[in-house]
């Protein structure tokens, strides 16, 4: 089992994306370490989710609050293994033997691997690299110096997680009611308050906490970036204490809690005025490896599914020989691949944009398919799960099988980071300020228009434009806030076509996916299919196998 040799469609991507150089070298890592996940990193992640869950020792033997998490050991063993294969750290230093710079599609290539065996460690990598994003762009050299090092860590230093603490009871999405303050003290901070929602606490070596200033004005525009070490110099308590762990319903492996600061040192980043934005753009690269975790979840659950059918026998054949199980396994692949093409897409421009190569247009893209994709393949991870478990049956109910953990984890992914309804603000604030939905309309009508495509995806394209212009000209925002989603959905849907038909040009193969992908996106599923022209490609599309006048 390797989940990179699995998925030829990840290859493709990678190759088409890297470097000639780097492919090479990224191939060969990528093919140990799709080894590592689908083997030893999935058996210890069912032994953490079924029996070594983490634990809060709240108090030590003498009535001491210690606020200490225990995690079992081959956890421990999965963050050595996966933070020294450079999934946070070549994003931000060299690769040694290559001698330059990693980046964002190879980082997402690791974290959809490593999401199809352990999403709930996949969560601590992704805020990893948020705070060491926020580090390396706007944080003083002397706090890179002391704290880069050990976030970046690929073994030749003491290695720090990272975590971003935002959430709070009275504000939830509302970040601009938080009431963490931020009192200056002797050229640094201390922090009083609470966080509601701190995923990887107690294993976090520093977190990237929003607090507000004494005087600074409410909302968001008084929130300022801290960056707070989770223990004092001398290896004491920094003041930040762990009132509960949450009970989670997936992703078990990462402890969430319930964070006080009691007087926690803390050191300001950036400028204090921007504190908010800062954490935005982390929030963006946090909603991309959502995406990426989604799509390994649907892979994950695609790949059960295929090979479940086309081992059980019933009624005397496989699974895989009843047509409404080759349609169910079919449009899981279509859409998966075209999914993934497309989250890769965006990991592409995402590298532009970090790296501060983008234009204006292109960063503007790039904040409106993080918020639509993010939301579409979360929504789907949730359904490929939902699809394993009735490919299985009553053995997808039972946890011997990944199954129900996959359901499970995928729930998540709807929620962090993000809702749907949020999302679809987002895609509003994006209207309203940038009018981003001409930017969106112009790019994709020149494309279809290149592509020569079909009269239903021009007709699509149009009946988005009529929406776009009736959300912008409504003078209630109860009318442009219940639409918001919508547009945001017929987006997506064009996006990802637009997609399906760029990679067609690519083979033979990929032109029958994206015919499987535009059947299922665009039709009338009541349409009546004499010729089950969807299952047709059954063996070439499900069974990759490659047409014969396309060689190896």
């Amino acid at each position: 089992m390797n989940f990179y040799h699995d998925d030829p469609n990840l290859a493709r991507l990678l190759k088409q994306y890297l470097d000639p150089l780097f492919f090479d070298w990224a191939e060969k890592e990528l093919a140990e370490f799709g080894e590592m996940c689908a083997g030893e990193i999935d058996e210890r992640a069912t032994h953490t989710d079924r029996e070594g869950q983490p634990k809060l020792i709240k108090y030590n033997r003498y009535g001491e609050d210690v606020s200490r998490v225990w995690v079992n050991e081959g956890y421990f063993k999965t963050v050595e293994q996966v933070y020294n294969k450079g999934i946070v750290g070549y994003v931000h230093k060299p690769i040694p033997a290559l001698g330059q710079k990693g980046n964002y599609v190879y980082a997402f290539a690791q974290g959809y691997l490593l999401s199809q065996s352990e999403l709930g460690f996949y969560c601590p990598v992704t805020l990893t690299a948020a705070a060491s994003y926020l580090l390396d762009h706007y944080g003083s050299h002397e706090l890179k110096q002391t704290y880069l090092p050990q976030l970046i860590s690929t073994g030749e230093a003491e290695r720090y997680e990272g975590a971003t603490f935002l959430t709070e009871r009275q504000g939830g999405s509302d970040v601009g009611a938080n009431e963490t303050k931020a009192v200056s003290e002797d050229g640094c901070y201390r922090l009083y308050g609470e966080k509601y929602f701190a995923s990887n606490v107690g294993m976090c070596g520093v977190a990237m906490v929003l607090a507000r200033r004494e005087g600074a004005p409410s909302g968001t525009k008084g929130l300022s970036l801290f960056l707070v070490p989770w223990e004092k110099e001398n290896g004491e308590k920094n003041g930040i204490y762990i009132r509960r762990l949450k009970d989670k319903l997936g992703v078990r492996a990462v402890p969430s809690g319930e964070v006080v600061f009691d007087g926690a040192k803390a050191y300001l980043v950036g400028d204090p005025r921007k504190g908010f934005y800062y954490m935005m753009e982390a929030l963006n690269l946090s909603r991309i490896c959502n995406a990426v975790a989604s799509i390994g979840i649907m892979r994950r659950a695609y790949r059960e599914a295929r090979a479940y059918a086309l081992r059980r026998t019933a009624f005397g054949s496989r699974l895989a020989d009843y047509p409404m199980v080759k349609e169910t396994l079919v449009k899981m692949a279509a859409k998966q691949e075209v999914e993934t093409s497309a989250v890769f897409r965006l990991a592409t421009l995402f590298d532009r944009t970090a790296s501060g190569k983008a234009d204006e247009k292109e960063n503007i893209m790039a904040r409106l398919l993080i918020a639509i994709l993010k939301m579409e393949t979360a929504e789907q991870a949730i359904h490929f799960a939902h699809e394993a478990i009735e490919i299985h049956g009553g053995n997808g109910y039972i946890e011997d099988f990944v199954t129900p953990r996959l359901l499970r984890d995928a729930q998540v992914l709807t929620v962090w980071e993000g809702t749907a309804n949020i999302l679809g603000l987002e895609v509003l604030r994006l209207m309203r300020k940038f009018k981003v939905h001409d930017i969106f309309i112009g790019m994709m009508r020149e494309k279809i228009d290149q592509l020569q495509a079909g009269t239903w995806l021009s007709a699509g394209l149009e009946q988005l434009e009529e929406t776009c212009r009736f959300v912008m000209e409504a003078k209630e925002e109860a009318v442009q806030t219940y639409h918001c989603k919508k547009v945001a959905r017929q987006m997506v849907k064009i996006y990802e076509s637009v997609t399906a038909l760029e990679d067609a040009l690519a083979g033979q193969r990929q032109k029958w996916i994206a015919e499987a992908y535009l059947r299922l996106a665009w039709h009338d599923p009541l349409a009546i299919d004499p010729e089950l022209a969807l299952v047709k490609h059954f063996e070439e599309i499900v069974m990759e196998k490659v047409p014969a006048n396309e060689g190896n």
